[in-house]
């Protein structure tokens, strides 16, 4: 209760810049969190629906029929546009109705698997502007903090240790809170990092067994 009430003493005394800090480290700890809440469900939603989607589409009858499979079960919608890019008509007199099918097919899956990639990818730079910004912030808040303590015991009579050990020890909770707010965005990127890649790789083998598939039936 003490140290709470200390932070409480040490807040109540700092000026706008500690409070910025305070409430800056604040709202990219829960901004965070936020996104690590979603994205793990996300991913873990998209990457069993890839898993089940690809299966499904290879068993249908049919391109129609695995099209038909996939809107039920490509929550995500990251498998679908690939299906529709290998499946587009170009419209007559464009460019894409031109020589080299295999080049602009190639084009069309490409642009759809980075849509795909892009949204799972989604939140990764609030996460990792989170990790490598916050411990700084935290730091300067800390500086300030002492600076600001310092300043108003210099302005007392009798400065002894007793009187700088507090505010100072108070000041370093502005550090100890920037470690806290990055530590878990950076592990969460890392983690979501290697399930987008894991993603990435099913999508891309989907990509290109569907080109092989249309250069096959255009032969």
């Amino acid at each position: 209760m003490q140290g709470a009430g200390g932070f409480g003493s040490f807040w109540s005394q700092g000026d706008s810049v500690s409070h910025t800090v305070g409430l800056l480290l604040l709202a990219m700890s829960v901004s965070s969190w936020v996104i690590i809440l979603w994205k793990g469900w996300l991913l873990r939603r998209a990457s069993l629906d890839i898993q089940r989607g690809v299966a499904a589409f290879w068993s249908a009858a049919n391109v129609g029929e695995g099209r038909g499979r996939l809107v039920a079960i490509d929550r995500e919608t990251v498998l679908l546009p690939l299906v529709d890019a290998a499946l587009l008509q170009p419209a007559a007199g464009t460019l894409e109705t031109q020589p080299a099918l295999a080049s602009q097919l190639t084009r069309r899956l490409r642009d759809a698997l980075h849509a795909g990639l892009a949204q799972l990818q989604y939140g990764q730079v609030v996460l990792a502007s989170t990790g490598s910004t916050a411990p700084f912030i935290g730091l300067f808040g800390t500086v300030w903090g002492i600076f600001h303590a310092l300043g108003g015991l210099a302005e007392g009579n009798g400065m002894t240790i007793d009187k700088i050990a507090g505010p100072v020890g108070e000041a370093l909770i502005f550090t100890a809170a920037g470690l806290a707010v990055a530590i878990p965005a950076v592990l969460a990127y890392n983690v979501f990092g290697k399930r987008v890649s894991a993603c990435e790789a099913e999508l891309e083998g989907f990509a290109h067994d569907l080109r092989e598939m249309q250069l096959d039936a255009k032969r």
